[in-house]
């Protein structure tokens, strides 16, 4: 897996999960060929080499052969009218070239990870060919944008937010999801989600984890990561002990 403030890149078991609602830009690529399949907000089931899911939309995928090739890309990082066509849709899309794009990225880091350096890879290069066009946000929203991504486990309330960057309670929750796409709520909810990627190679125990990430007990770090991911946090440690970790 590797991670960066504003990417994504997860090769691995796709586990049985339920329903998951991811707060960015979702990519599956099935890694053999197999079709994956999805289901978006309890529809029919579709299937597809590449799936392609906006953030915050609800969905389930499953496949065969266990294995999936997921990007994801973090929705205050990009322009979604500028990502690419095949981005811009919901579902199973027909994308030949990105796929087998993919599949030589996830080859090449294998390699490098052979011999334990990645210098030189840059992600938007490796699996876009070039950067994708970054979105552009209110400077005072991308305050706030930055400090949530610096520290996703603060407790920081929009009251304080609104108040670092002299902006009124209303007008900041307005002018904030107006920016963003979402509520400062649901931002913060999901960065605080991410940010358990960063510890699925860590012996820390689930409590342990649960409070470094800012939650204020398992239990309530447990029903959050469940909604997210669609998997228990135990299961997602499980899954990741074999996993090359890139940060």
């Amino acid at each position: 897996m590797w991670i960066t403030t504003e990417r994504v890149f997860y090769a691995g078991l796709l586990g049985d999960a339920a329903e998951r609602t991811m707060g960015g830009h979702g990519v599956y690529v099935s890694p053999t060929g197999a079709p994956l399949s999805i289901r978006i907000g309890g529809g029919a089931w579709q299937s597809g080499e590449l799936l392609v899911v906006p953030p915050q939309v609800p969905h389930q995928v499953k496949t065969e052969h266990r294995l999936v090739l997921n990007l994801l890309i973090e929705a205050d990082s990009v322009d979604p009218s500028r990502l690419p066509h095949f981005m811009q849709h919901c579902g199973p899309v027909d994308a030949p070239a990105f796929v087998r794009c993919v599949r030589e990225a996830y080859a090449r880091l294998l390699d490098a990870s052979g011999s334990g350096s990645f210098e030189g890879f840059e992600f938007d290069s490796l699996f876009f060919d070039e950067p994708l066009a970054p979105r552009a946000i209110d400077a005072r929203i991308r305050a706030v944008v930055d400090r949530i991504n610096a520290d996703p486990a603060a407790q920081t309330s929009a009251e304080e937010c609104a108040a670092a960057v002299k902006l009124s309670f209303s007008r900041f929750l307005h002018l904030f999801k107006q920016e963003t796409g979402v509520t400062f709520r649901a931002f913060r909810a999901w960065k605080r989600a991410r940010s358990l990627l960063r510890y699925v190679r860590q012996s820390a125990s689930l409590t342990d984890i649960a409070l470094d990430t800012g939650y204020p007990d398992s239990t309530h770090f447990s029903h959050s990561i469940r909604q997210v991911y669609g998997l228990r946090p135990s299961d997602i440690l499980a899954g990741s002990r074999r996993l090359a970790l890139i940060q």
